[in-house]
């Protein structure tokens, strides 16, 4: 039997001081596998399969359980709701524990090399959405990055703001702060579940832009219904019309291969714990480079006033840069794979999910079977079935952990995550147990 050591991809002797300084002290043309030789294994276990599967955009089988092996679950586990938390494939794992034995070994590293690794993780982040490092501010999550945008905007009485009503907590309360501090006036546009077109969608808010509206703030990434909003198309309108755009994209990142400069978003706030697999308690908020005059920062220390770029709203003192070094690892190990493979997979994954529960009786959807406007958050409901009875039943019969979403008045519904974890045995056991409670019921 493994020791403990050996279970969780630790090596057996210490890193020492003078090997950590000198991976991380390279600089940028150190590669990511001479961090260690176990991370160097799982890179290059990942480059096989893609030689092997070189053809093919979107590979089966093998090479996605193969994949599955380079994370740490626990026995049995099959987790279908890591767009709440998900897991930490083995590389980050192991750089967030070497990070943070800086501060154990030698605090002097802490300040005087760690801050050359933020900078390396900030182009890496800014090469992976799409963007310049100058427009990428590190949060520790989407609400801080929101709370960002909506303290920062210069708004008052007679300013409007336009939201959904499907708008996750951390999107909607710091604008009723912002209503009730500084009198501004905040509307909710009401979006079907799921909305039938990329026009409809767009048109709902189109027909809510008044002179006196200043900005949109809508979820990208629908926690409760998983749809995808057309923030390209929104964007596009909303800015014909002077109106900015804020983007609540907490799933985003490491589900879908974004792109900043395609959408053309202003403000775009997202989470990398939940599909990426960084640690949790570090985030991303994108500013674009044409509007970060109009925002104040919310944090204010040494070159709040001085620094040029998205830096700027940024100045935290110290923090725990361990999460953020673990964050860079995150986005290595999602290039070794492809960030369209990972889309695809994920989306391919959903769609099969969606087609068999629709053979189910009493199933409604909430989530849209156009790839477009949808990605691996999938939320249904069965008519005469509590929706809490069939988490708790998949979770006691099959280990499989998924989530209720919604509320006592509007309704609970259950929502499903297909990461690139997930096989489509998994997605089958699923649909056994709810099959089985549907009989039961009937």
């Amino acid at each position: 039997m493994k020791n403990e050591s050996e279970k969780y991809g630790h090596s057996s002797d210490p890193v020492t001081r003078r090997e950590f300084v000198k991976y991380f002290v390279a600089g940028s043309a150190l590669s990511v596998a001479a961090l260690s030789e176990l991370n160097a294994s799982v890179y290059q276990s990942i480059t096989s399969l893609n030689q092997e599967c070189i053809q093919d955009e979107s590979p089966d089988g093998v090479y996605w359980d193969e994949l599955r092996k380079h994370f740490l679950f626990e026995e049995g586990v099959i987790m279908m709701n890591n767009g709440t938390v998900g897991p930490m494939p083995k590389p980050v794992f192991n750089t967030l524990i070497r990070s943070f034995k800086v501060q154990c070994t030698n605090p002097f590293d802490v300040y005087n090399f760690i801050p050359r690794k933020i900078e390396e993780v900030r182009h890496k982040l800014a090469k992976f959405i799409g963007a310049s490092p100058d427009e990428v501010v590190i949060t520790r999550n989407t609400t801080e990055g929101l709370n960002f945008v909506v303290s920062g905007l210069d708004l008052g009485p007679g300013d409007e703001v336009i939201l959904s009503t499907m708008e996750h907590p951390g999107g909607t309360h710091p604008w009723r702060l912002k209503a009730k501090r500084y009198g501004i006036t905040v509307k909710e546009v009401p979006i079907g579940f799921p909305p039938e077109s990329v026009d409809e969608f767009v048109g709902a808010f189109e027909r809510e832009i008044t002179p006196n509206t200043k900005v949109i703030s809508i979820s990208h990434t629908v926690y409760i219904s998983g749809l995808i909003s057309p923030i390209k198309e929104l964007c596009q309108m909303a800015h014909d019309k002077g109106v900015l755009v804020l983007a609540d994209s907490a799933h985003g990142i490491g589900m879908l291969d974004l792109d900043m400069k395609k959408m053309g978003v202003d403000f775009f706030a997202t989470s990398p714990y939940k599909w990426m697999g960084a640690p949790t308690g570090v985030g991303v908020l994108y500013v674009r480079q044409d509007v970060q005059d109009k925002l104040w920062p919310t944090i204010a220390s040494s070159g709040w006033d001085t620094e040029k770029t998205a830096r700027k709203f940024e100045t935290l003192s110290q923090r725990a840069d361990a999460l953020t070094i673990a964050l860079g690892e995150a986005v290595d190990f999602q290039n070794a794979i492809g960030k369209q493979k990972v889309e695809k997979r994920i989306k391919a994954l959903a769609c099969y999910l969606k087609r068999e529960l629709k053979k189910i009786p009493g199933v409604q959807l909430h989530t849209s079977d156009d790839p477009y406007i949808s990605g691996g958050l999938t939320a249904f409901s069965i008519e005469g079935l509590e929706s809490q009875k069939i988490v708790d039943y998949v979770r006691d019969k099959y280990n499989i952990v998924i989530r209720t979403v919604g509320s006592r008045v509007k309704g609970t519904w259950i929502r499903v995550s297909t990461p690139i974890y997930v096989s489509y045995a998994h997605v089958d056991m699923l649909l056994e147990g709810i099959e089985h409670l549907v009989k039961r019921r009937g």
